[in-house]
């Protein structure tokens, strides 16, 4: 599966930014929910039109930015 199947962006929907298809949700709530401790399975159960499949293209996307240097550059402040 490729991310592009899953993941869209259309500036008429939320600004352009990444949206799961045929959703408002973005990759960046997905992400959020994730980093605040849910679990696949509480997104699964809170938001059944979303699947197993799109939170992994969530991260497959995600990991094309990395690879692709599209984040913002991390970077230690002096101590």
């Amino acid at each position: 599966m490729k991310w592009q199947d899953k993941i869209v962006s259309d500036n008429d929907i939320l600004l352009g930014k990444p949206v799961i298809r045929g959703t408002r949700i973005t990759v960046e709530f997905i992400l959020d929910r994730l980093a605040n401790g849910w679990s696949e399975k509480d997104i699964l159960e809170n938001y059944p039109n979303i699947t197993i499949e799109d939170i992994q293209a969530v991260f497959s996307y995600l990991n094309d930015c990395v690879k692709d240097g599209l984040l913002v550059e991390l970077r230690q402040k002096s101590a």
